[in-house]
């Protein structure tokens, strides 16, 4: 299982997601944070990035603000 400290820019031009020097990882979603619409497509590209399923990814804390907790969950 892994925790991931991530801070997210939504309405963004692109959607990237980027690691930090820190350690902590930088989203940028180009959906607007309206709806849960912004959460969706940041499960979409974590889940990318560590190849794994939706399913997999939760957001432990944070859903409504800027900085979240995300957790992965191994198969």
């Amino acid at each position: 299982m892994k925790m991931l400290q991530i801070k997210v820019k939504p309405s963004a031009r692109v959607s990237a997601l980027e690691k930090q020097d820190d350690g902590s990882w930088k989203a940028s979603i180009k959906s607007p944070p309206v709806d849960g619409k912004a959460n969706q497509e940041l499960i979409k590209l974590v889940a990318k990035q560590f190849k794994c399923p939706k399913t997999a990814i939760t957001i432990k804390s944070g859903s409504g603000s800027r900085l979240k907790l995300i957790q992965i969950s191994e198969p």
